[in-house]
């Protein structure tokens, strides 16, 4: 799995020979400087740039362009040679931006040779800078690693090499500029798709590695929005089988050409301002997958810019506990005027960083506030609030959508900013409601009575979704609720019409629904592995199904317990989802024998709940679930329109 890093996070290297590929808003130009043990680089001749692009062990481009490659053979450097520093800088005088602030942040991947991505780093934060040292190769006890840099130099490449103590080298980066101006011409490449000025750069940009999902399927607590999709011609979104049938519940391939472009901004970007943010500015071939993507890029821009800021704040206050301890470990500054001057001096530059620190959080913060109140009201309603306008113009859909909202997260550095978590559909795992004391302070405030129930209408609202967003006849919901217990929260779904069966209740009702199910799956997947979908029998129903399931382990025998975890694990490949409302301590009595249940669904939570954690950066996203405004009949209204294209569906 990729490692996402932010800035002065390292990761080892489990190749020598690798590619750095970059990608940025504007043309740049790549340069190198080789270093011993100590750091010191010894030379011109230690550095490789276009004017002098290769150096034994490694290779740059002789052009400046808004993508490039570096060619590193870690064998092949001289012995000499521990430290490698890859470096980016704005070429002068092409009517291009003069400083990274004014342009999208660069992205840096680091691949194997045949473009397996290893570590990636998000230049964020810069701000006049015009040069900047991106990533540091060393070696470290025979090993080598990379650690993300992002330290930008306002003056450009002369300033960089002067910290790095070369001599001459004002005369020196004037000389590479010369070298790239001459091959300029030829050498600035398009703008790769998506990348309009001032736009958002995220890591579709690169064509030859895939994007991964930020979470792991088997972790059930993971922020579950899957990765951008790589793009091509739109499918038609429906079950198909390749025996020509009509069943294929396998998850929609990736794509393999590339996405049109996203249309331009209504409105320019002020020179040194941020755009002005347009919904719908990523790629895609839709509306509905340029959001979707939009989307992922609003999630990823805000987990780097709060790591990148946590990670600024750990440095300040670091940097301020040693000078404190240097100060205190000198017996003649421990008291007196000099003492005194001492802390206050660091307590200032710890100011001074922290200061610095939130003014940049601040700004990449007001500019995803921005983009997420032009984004809200345009998203379709599988995408939407239960209060966005967009579903008082609903109409039943005749194509299944790419993705389904489940709620909201967000971060404690701004609560009121909610990024929408979208999941791929169809779903590739099973919802589980948790209805148990999970630690939230909301949580904690209720009764049981009050939590299930609340529980069970969140359940209901995430079923009412999935209706509303399949065409009609592709969708069929299951209600268990053993004892009944659940029966006002389902009167939405029952008084609607858009269950085929009551509820199931009883330990009879339980054991007859779950063999329906089970015996569905069995078939299904015969016929999918035979290649002979059209064998299946007649009355069977080809759409997918949910299959809600309250009070769990009431009303469940060992058997049923055994059917239950089959369809978990068996059934999302072949059409059969789960939504189970539980607590988790109810089962306790099965011991770890239901382990493999918990981790196979996906856990959400009734109350905003800080449980999603982040694979990329550490996070730990705070869950809004979805609700439906009090009073309004928008959620019964919807299930009633789906109720209706049903039985005209029927006829």
């Amino acid at each position: 799995m990729t490692a996402e890093l932010v800035r002065g996070q390292n990761h080892p290297l489990p190749h020598t020979r690798l590619e750095i590929r970059v990608t940025a808003g504007a043309p740049v130009m790549a340069c190198a400087t080789l270093a011993d043990a100590q750091g010191t680089v010894g030379g011109t001749e230690w550095i490789v740039h276009p004017g002098s692009p290769s150096l034994p062990g490694i290779e740059v481009s002789r052009q400046a362009a808004a993508g490039l490659r570096f060619h590193v053979d870690l064998d092949a450097l001289p012995p000499r040679v521990h430290l490698v520093h890859v470096l980016l800088a704005l070429p002068e005088g092409v009517g291009g931006p003069d400083r990274f602030g004014a342009t999208a942040a660069p992205f840096a991947a680091v691949t194997s040779t045949e473009g397996v991505e290893v570590a990636s780093f998000t230049l964020t934060g810069l701000d006049s800078e015009t040069a900047v040292i991106a990533l540091e190769l060393y070696r470290r006890q025979g090993a080598w690693k990379v650690r993300a840099v992002g330290q930008g130099y306002a003056g450009g490449l002369a300033e960089l090499f002067g910290d790095q103590g070369l001599p001459q080298a004002r005369a020196f980066a004037a000389g590479i500029q010369e070298a790239v101006a001459r091959h300029l011409a030829s050498a600035v490449q398009a703008p790769l798709p998506g990348a309009t000025d001032g736009g958002r750069r995220r890591s579709e940009g690169l064509p030859l590695a895939p994007q991964p999902a930020p979470a792991p399927q088997s972790a059930p607590d993971t922020v579950p929005p899957a990765g951008p999709p790589s793009s091509g011609p739109p499918s038609s979104g429906g079950p198909q089988s390749g025996a020509g049938g009509a069943v294929n519940y396998t998850h929609p391939g990736r794509r393999t050409s590339t996405p049109p472009p996203p249309p331009p901004a209504a409105e320019p970007a002020q020179p040194g301002r941020p755009p002005r943010p347009v919904a719908g500015d990523a790629t895609g071939w839709s509306m509905d997958e340029r959001l979707y993507n939009q989307v992922w890029g609003m999630f990823e821009d805000l987990a780097r810019t709060t790591a990148a800021y946590r990670s600024a704040m750990d440095f300040a206050e670091s940097r301020l506990d040693q000078e404190l301890d240097r100060v205190l470990s000198d017996p003649r500054q421990r008291i007196g005027g000099a003492g005194h001057a001492a802390r206050e001096a660091a307590r200032a530059k710890h100011d001074q960083l922290a200061g610095r620190a939130r003014e940049v959080l601040d700004r990449d913060l007001a500019q995803l506030v921005a983009e997420s109140e032009v984004v809200e009201p345009a998203l379709p309603p599988a995408y939407a609030r239960w209060d966005n306008p967009v579903w008082h113009g609903y109409r039943v859909p005749m194509e299944i959508p790419m993705a389904l909202r489940l709620g909201d997260v967000h971060l404690p550095e701004r609560p009121d900013l909610r990024i929408p978590m979208l999941v791929r559909l169809p779903l590739e795992r099973g919802l589980w409601v948790d209805s148990g004391r999970s630690g939230s302070e909301a949580a904690l405030m209720m009764d049981d009575a009050q939590l299930r129930g609340l529980a069970m209408d969140t359940a209901v609202a995430h079923a009412a979704r999935l209706l509303a967003v399949y065409p009609p006849g592709e969708f069929t919901v299951h209600v268990i609720d053993p004892a009944g217990s659940g029966a006002r929260s389902l009167a939405p779904l029952t008084a609607s019409g858009v269950l085929d069966q009551p509820p199931a209740t009883g330990a009879g009702g339980v054991a007859t629904v779950l063999a329906t199910l089970t015996q569905r799956v069995d078939l299904v997947q015969m016929a999918i592995r035979g290649g002979a979908a059209e064998s299946l029998p007649p009355g069977l129903d080809t759409a997918e199904q949910l299959l809600i399931v309250n009070d769990f382990p009431h009303g469940f025998d060992d058997r049923a317990v055994t059917q239950l975890r089959y369809l978990a694990d068996e059934g999302p490949a072949v059409g059969v989802h789960l939504l189970m409302v539980a607590d988790r301590e109810d089962a306790s009595a099965y011991g770890p024998v239901l382990d493999p249940l918990w981790r196979t669904l996906l856990r959400v939570t009734p109350v905003p709940d800080d449980h999603l954690a982040d694979p990329w950066v550490g996070h730990a996203w705070t869950y809004e679930p979805p609700t439906v405004p009090p009073g309004s009949r928008v959620l019964l209204q919807i299930l009633e329109q789906v109720a209706s294209a049903r039985r005209s569906w029927r006829r």
